[in-house]
């Protein structure tokens, strides 16, 4: 992007990344929802991992590929928006249709459409934002993404509860026995999906391209074996600080789909002293994690805020290392507790682990690529969140009954000592400093 980008007002900050409202709104009612909507429609616990391999086999095969397309994207509405609304409109759509699904292998089905179109849109948008924003204000715009995310995801996982507190009924579920109030909050996500990214693209849209810009993207060739050239090139001139990142995303997101897969399991278990997913008290473990998950993000939407100064003075990598480290002590101490009162002291920690992942690994890789390979380095480091994913979906059922005994509550255990190792593997990433420039790659 250009070489002289202005310096946007906070005002202007918090809009560019409204659109991520909406479209981690949609990640959350996943995460909380998901695993529950698999067990209704007759899932077991054990196999539950590879029927969320919809998220990291597309964002395995759509990011790296949107995100050096777009790098090479000259049109009327911008580089990274025609990425946007095409994400957006499929979202919704998905969105719409999932709590209608009538068997195991529709919402299984939908759910990769979902992520797919989540994914269409998340890396074009990482993108924008360093597009827009001048190196210096990279933890302002990450982090106050991540305090959108906060947000987002507290009212997706709140959102069944609030219903439920404006008189649905709880009990009440379809002919696919999938609560109503599920239902309802996948038809606000649908609708929020789209208003949002419509909203941030309206009121920020992106800079212009100088005529050098253009021609330089012209210069270069668009078709599909020179897009995947590219990414091979970018994956071999990797920098090495986000080589370093690989080994802290592998604990990191091993760890973090371990809890959302299984947290609901675990509280069901020891609040409610059951397995069986069409009891009540099954029912109130949904609920129960909607509340602590609603907590945690609003833990995460304050903490994203407030972090922004510690992270310039501290580094992002220290401040991110502090962070796993609290988020991983509380998911060790979460499946202990037998009180609903107190599994809201470990989602503080958890909150504030989540807020951080959001962010500062972004700060960390934004200083560290080159900005002409903004697009295809987002889309690449994508590949540390999804393979770690799909890692964990063809193993975690192999050790699901041997070595875990069959138990959620040690699948959420196991998931906080794993955020402990990522924090170690933060501590010894190097990254640049906001005044060292990232020297182009040379390529043919």
């Amino acid at each position: 992007m250009s070489l002289t980008k202005p310096t946007l007002t906070l005002s202007q900050i918090i809009q560019m990344n409204i659109g991520f409202l909406g479209l981690q709104f949609s990640f959350g009612l996943q995460q909380s929802n998901m695993s529950p909507i698999y067990s209704y429609l007759g899932a077991n616990e054990a196999t539950l991992p590879l029927l969320w391999l919809a998220g990291p086999m597309t964002g395995l095969l759509v990011q790296p590929i949107i995100g050096a397309m777009s790098d090479r994207t000259i049109s009327r509405f911008g580089r990274r928006t025609p990425y946007f609304l095409i994400g957006a409109i499929l979202c919704s759509l998905s969105l719409l249709a999932m709590p209608y699904s009538p068997a195991l292998w529709v919402a299984a089905v939908l759910l990769w459409v979902l992520d797919a179109a989540n994914n269409v849109t998340m890396e074009p948008y990482r993108a924008y934002v360093s597009d827009r924003l001048p190196p210096h204000q990279y933890p302002q715009g990450y982090l106050t993404q991540s305090a959108f995310t906060g947000l987002a995801q507290t009212l997706s996982y709140l959102a069944p509860s609030i219903l439920v507190w404006f008189g649905m009924n709880k009990e009440a579920v379809g002919s696919n026995h999938i609560p109503e109030v599920t239902l309802v909050s996948f038809l606000i996500g649908g609708v929020l999906s789209l208003l949002t990214i419509v909203w941030s693209v309206w009121r920020v849209p992106e800079l212009p391209l100088s005529p050098e810009e253009k021609r330089a993207i012209e210069a270069q060739p668009t078709s599909a074996a020179a897009t995947l050239r590219e990414i091979g090139a970018a994956i071999v001139e990797m920098p090495k600080a986000m080589r370093q990142l690989s080994v802290m995303m592998l604990f990191q997101w091993y760890g973090m789909v371990c809890y959302w897969q299984y947290v609901t399991y675990a509280i069901a278990r020891s609040l409610f002293h059951t397995s069986e997913v069409n009891s009540p008290g099954f029912h109130d473990a949904v609920l129960v994690n909607g509340h602590v998950g609603g907590f945690y993000n609003a833990i995460a939407f304050v903490a994203a805020l407030a972090m922004v100064p510690f992270t310039r003075r501290w580094g992002a990598a220290r401040m991110h290392a502090f962070c796993l480290s609290v988020a991983g002590l509380g998911m060790l101490a979460l499946p202990g507790l037998h009180e609903q009162v107190w599994l809201f002291l470990p989602a503080i920690g958890v909150g504030m682990g989540w807020a951080s992942i959001m962010g500062n690994p972004y700060v960390m890789l934004a200083r560290s690529i080159p900005p002409a390979r903004t697009g295809v380095y987002m889309g690449i480091f994508n590949m540390f969140i999804v393979i770690p994913m799909l890692i964990q979906s063809f193993t975690l059922p192999l050790i699901y009954h041997s070595l875990l005994g069959g138990d959620p509550r040690n699948v959420v255990m196991l998931a906080g000592a794993l955020l402990l190792c990522a924090a170690v593997a933060a501590i010894f990433v190097q990254v640049p400093r906001a005044s060292e420039s990232v020297p182009l790659p040379v390529t043919p």
